[in-house]
């Protein structure tokens, strides 16, 4: 059963919300509107984002409707609710039943009324006709539903088979009759929110600068915040290629990315910032996930690189003036000279600060923290004569997710990004933060890493639209898509039977099937982001790694079948990559590196008994992480907090030794426990590697640099298949650069 609140915007299933960002759900607002009739393209152009709006209009409107779909999950094929008629438009299809007003209806002809008390309803009324297929509807409520069904909501499905078909007698109802598709039936009742999206403020002009999709973003589990800067003329950009950053540079108008030559020095360069005058970048090689890295200073035009003294930083900027860096290292900020390297204690901060941008003035800082624990992101601004750190934006989110601040050229406001259900869009704010912030853009793409004008009120950001494909290597060895229900994994793992696997997709969820597809099953519902999971030897539990908006990475185990979710380890810190023992009754498991939160405590290996709840911590295991127990139970396989260490640890013997490769990344065992996958994800030509075990000799199974399937950008080592064969996730497109005036 699916119910859409028009009024918050929200999507629910069987009483859990699934995310759809709000320019899909506008979408779906509009074709709601007339059940049964082709809404044209060009009405939709002109409704949602302007008829003088110019972006990549056919690639935002089909991201949207994919999204659509998904959430409703239904497919352009064999459609159930949305269908496309060729260069026309869209088509809602299902049978649509819009409730009216009671008799004693609001002034705005509508009565609000709770989930509950229309269950209450419908459980004192005749039952409704059983239907095959899910129904949706949509509603105006004054409480959201629980995020698990209630014990009327089971029982009544449990007797129906259909989930909850709500009917209020004493209401008027209006009936859509627009088919059925191969049987299905499916029920649509709406309660509309008058004017609820027509009213919505235009958003400002936009502007698409580059094409070719394969601009550097920023990633929602890393710390990784890609930047760009302008020299007034021209645009730099971070770029992705093979796995590996690059920056690139564009003229202002937009054009095609010419990649920016650069020293060997900066193998895989970030973008740091840009002198006042313009002739010199600011970067960082972040080759390995370390947190801080040595900053070098580079012409704009390419040439030799100048390291910044001894300086290790997270982030910095240019003072104002262009004598002077200003570095973020732990929790302070830094002032040295490029010359002399001599460095100085600036300001000391609440957290880890990034993207650091002064005003226009010289006279105000402002900034992101990054909260390791909590995944929080807040911006914050100090005065150059004060140099106390006071947080902006108090309470805008909850928890604050705002991030990647900068100055318009005027000075007159800033923008930034907030990221909410995971829909990131760029909102603007007064110079003085003294107004509350307006919107700026409203999907369907993910809006982030601003970069402003250097006059003016400019802004130029990414457009984000990640698209993914998941490949095995063929017997030729030859990376060769996934067709089947896994196409869209990204982390797999088969039970030890071979009868059942379990993955997680892009949007953080966690699913189980039998090996073929069928009995397919989320596990987690969409509040959590799931990182990866792993099945127990006797195939009956998960281990999973996820976290909760606003909180820090967990440990948490769940039944083969779903059910009641039980977090372990009470305790405030990140917690990771669970790995059972060959009996299921321990879990050895680490903590996160640099990546995905600096932390300040240790970081060892541990074991957790699960029938006493004790933990040990392995011997020798300090500075490592992502540990993989074999299945034999006879070694343990981790990782380097750099990646730059593969080590094994013998329980047998209670040592340690280093396997022979460079770096190491997504390790995972065979069925046999006789070889280790991995992916050197440090080397330059990206192979995924078989090591036997305990020999330790090396086999590369494919270089991932020199496939040219799907013109990939990057890879992810994702598990191996049926056949013990590399699964690697290829990201083919990423994202473009767009730019719009602030109004």
């Amino acid at each position: 059963m699916y119910e859409v609140d028009l009024h918050t915007g929200e999507l629910w299933r069987s009483g859990y919300r699934v995310k759809l960002q709000s320019q899909p759900f506008k979408v779906l607002t509009i074709l709601l509107e007339r059940p049964g009739d082709i809404v044209t393209r060009e009405e939709l152009q002109r409704r949602l984002w302007g008829g003088d709006t110019i972006v990549d209009f056919d690639h935002s409107l089909a991201t949207a409707i994919n999204k659509i779909r998904e959430a409703l999950r239904d497919s352009a094929e064999n459609p159930r609710f949305v269908e496309t008629l060729a260069r026309r438009g869209y088509r809602f299809i299902a049978p649509v039943t819009r409730a009216g007003a009671d008799e004693a209806a609001s002034p705005a002809g509508l009565t609000a009324r709770s989930v509950e008390s229309e269950i209450a309803d419908t459980l004192n009324t005749e039952s409704p006709t059983e239907q095959d297929g899910e129904p949706l509807f949509i509603s105006q409520k004054t409480q959201p539903p629980s995020p698990f069904p209630s014990a009327q909501e089971e029982a009544y499905a449990g007797s129906h088979g259909v989930g909850i078909k709500l009917r209020t007698p004493k209401r008027r109802f209006q009936h859509f009759a627009a088919g059925l598709l191969t049987g299905l039936a499916i029920t649509v009742s709406v309660w509309y929110s008058l004017g609820s999206w027509h009213s919505a403020t235009v958003p400002p002009h936009m502007t698409q600068l580059t094409h070719s999709g394969h601009l550097a973003t920023a990633m929602n589990v890393t710390e990784n915040l890609m930047a760009s800067v302008t020299d007034g003329y021209r645009l730099f950009v971070p770029v992705i290629e093979a796995g590996r950053t690059g920056v690139a540079t564009l003229p202002v108008a937009g054009g095609s990315p010419v990649s920016l030559s650069l020293p060997d020095e900066v193998a895989s360069p970030m973008l740091g910032d840009i002198s006042p005058d313009g002739s010199r970048l600011l970067l960082r090689n972040h080759l390995s996930p370390e947190s801080e890295q040595p900053l070098w200073v580079v012409p704009t035009n390419g040439g030799s690189a100048l390291r910044v003294g001894a300086v290790l930083a997270h982030d910095a900027t240019w003072m104002p003036d262009g004598a002077g860096i200003l570095y973020a290292a732990g929790n302070d900020l830094y002032l040295t000279d490029v010359t002399n390297s001599r460095s100085l204690v600036f300001a000391s901060l609440p957290g880890r600060a990034f993207w650091l941008r002064w005003s226009p003035s010289g006279k105000l800082l402002r900034f992101t923290v990054i909260d390791p624990i909590a995944h929080t992101e807040s911006l914050w601004q100090l005065s150059a004569a004060s140099r106390k750190p006071q947080q902006i934006l108090q309470g805008f989110l909850d928890p604050p997710m705002e991030c990647c601040g900068v100055w318009t050229g005027d000075g007159n406001s800033f923008v930034f990004q907030s990221t909410s259900s995971r829909s990131t869009d760029l909102w603007k704010l007064a110079g003085d933060a003294t107004s509350h912030p307006t919107r700026l853009t409203d999907g369907p793409l993910q809006f982030q890493s601003p970069v402003a004008a250097r006059g003016g009120n400019t802004i130029f950001f990414v457009g984000v639209d990640s698209r993914s494909q998941l490949e095995r290597l063929s017997s030729a060895g030859e990376l060769i898509p996934v067709r089947s229900f896994l196409a869209s994994a990204v982390r797999v793992e088969f039970s030890r039977d071979r009868r059942w696997v379990v993955w997680n997709d892009i949007a953080g969820r966690l699913w189980r099937s039998a090996a073929d597809g069928t009995q397919k099953l989320q596990l987690t519902p969409d509040a959590l982001d799931v990182f990866i999971a792993h099945w127990s030897p006797d195939g009956s539990r998960l281990a999973f790694m996820a976290r909760e908006p606003g909180k820090a990475w967990k440990i948490y185990l769940v039944s083969a079948d779903g059910g009641d979710i039980q977090p372990l380890l009470k305790e405030s810190r990140n917690a990771a990559d669970p790995s059972w023992s060959q009996d299921s009754q321990f879990l050895v498991f680490g903590r996160v590196n640099d990546a995905l939160g600096k932390e300040n405590a240790a970081r060892t290996l541990q074991i957790l008994n699960l029938r006493t709840n004790a933990v040990e911590e392995v011997p020798g295991s300090d500075g490592l992480f992502s540990p993989r127990w074999s299945p034999d139970g006879r070694y343990i396989a981790a990782l380097s907090l750099d990646q730059r260490e593969v080590r094994l640890y013998d329980l047998e013997n209670r040592n340690w030794k280093t396997l022979p490769v460079h770096s190491g990344a997504d390790p995972v065992w065979s069925p046999d426990s006789r070889y280790l996958y991995l992916h050197e994800s440090l080397d330059p030509t990206q192979p995924i590697d078989r090591i036997s075990i305990p020999q330790g000799s090396v086999q590369q199974l494919v270089r991932l640099s020199s496939s040219q399937e799907g013109d990939a950008v990057d890879y992810l080592f994702g598990g191996i298949d049926l056949e013990n064969q590399p699964l690697v996730l290829a990201r083919t497109f990423t994202g473009n650069l767009y730019s719009l005036q602030v109004r």
